[in-house]
């Protein structure tokens, strides 16, 4: 195969959507835009009740455009419905209500170069359900080269900018339909045992905050975090720093405590998770600052 800078390999997109009509064509247009011509993007239509299948028959004629109709079974089987309908040497994925910049594959492409690199990630912007476009700053700390020992305490990879090698599929499967939540950081828990991740700060997905969007799931998003962790760490402890578990296992207990803090008020429960959490990593000053906040009554 000839370098990835020299030629355009094709490049599969996988949306799966579910009541997304409004937004479908967007996604699927922002993609077919691009500076990058060998492009294919299909679509998995969740069991849409809405005006999905219509929106969609725009693209009948466009070979570029698969589209998948199934039942409705959730995010993960979704997607990998959308993966194993894909014929790419790399995969990328975006949500039914988001964009892509029209250079998006025009810049992240070449860091696959590299053919350590499995994995390739952006920077994001925002638009808001009226197209509004603006930016909110991030928060996470963006890491490249071999990342496991980060991606255990934060999954700082915005998900909808991600290109990957298939033959990280290959290698590492594909998503596990264990989860319903989560299931980005679990993909990227296991990739990084044996890929490279690369990043570039240029903004090239387009992220929408809107008010039809899934509710503050904190419950949820927590309980699967804590299986997440579990079930990674109980299949590659022996590839794994323990003293970046400790770090992860503290990070995960703090933060939970905290969100249930703020958010039903609680005591008792975030006080003993955030003193196990100070066990396991006594330095991190997240720590003792949340400690502080919780016993002064500040959340």
């Amino acid at each position: 195969m000839q370098g990835v800078t020299n030629t355009q390999p094709l490049v599969s997109v996988v949306i799966a959507t579910y009541n997304m009509g409004q937004y479908i064509d967007q996604a699927v247009d922002s993609i077919l835009n691009q500076t990058w011509t060998n492009i294919e993007v299909v679509v998995i239509d969740d069991g849409s009740t809405d005006n999905t299948q219509e929106t969609m028959g725009k693209y009948n004629a466009d070979q570029r455009v698969i589209y998948i109709r199934t039942p409705n079974q959730g995010q993960p089987k979704a997607k990998n419905c959308g993966i194993n309908n894909t014929h790419g040497e790399f995969i990328a994925f975006c949500d039914a209500d988001d964009l892509w910049e029209s250079n998006k594959l025009e810049v992240q492409m070449p860091l696959f170069s590299n053919p350590a690199v499995g994995v390739v990630y952006s920077e994001v912007s925002n638009i808001d359900e009226n197209n509004i476009r603006y930016i909110k700053p991030a928060i996470e700390t963006r890491h490249t080269g071999r990342v496991t020992n980060q991606m255990l305490i934060e999954n700082f990879v915005p998900f909808g900018t991600a290109i990957i090698r298939r033959q990280c599929i290959e290698r590492n499967g594909i998503f596990d339909e264990e989860f319903r939540m989560g299931i980005d950081w679990d993909l990227w828990l296991r990739y990084s045992l044996n890929w490279e991740f690369a990043y570039t700060p240029e903004r090239t997905y387009i992220y929408r905050v809107w008010s039809g969007q899934m509710s503050n799931n904190y419950r949820g998003r927590y309980e699967f975090a804590n299986r997440i962790l579990n079930k990674f760490i109980a299949q590659h402890k022996d590839h794994l720093d323990p003293k970046f578990v400790k770090k992860a296992w503290a990070d995960m207990y703090m933060r939970e405590a905290v969100v249930y803090a703020r958010n039903e008020k609680l005591f008792l429960m975030p006080l003993r998770k955030i003193i196990h959490g100070l066990w396991l990593d006594p330095l991190k000053i997240y720590g003792w600052k949340s400690l502080a906040k919780l016993i002064l009554g500040k959340y």
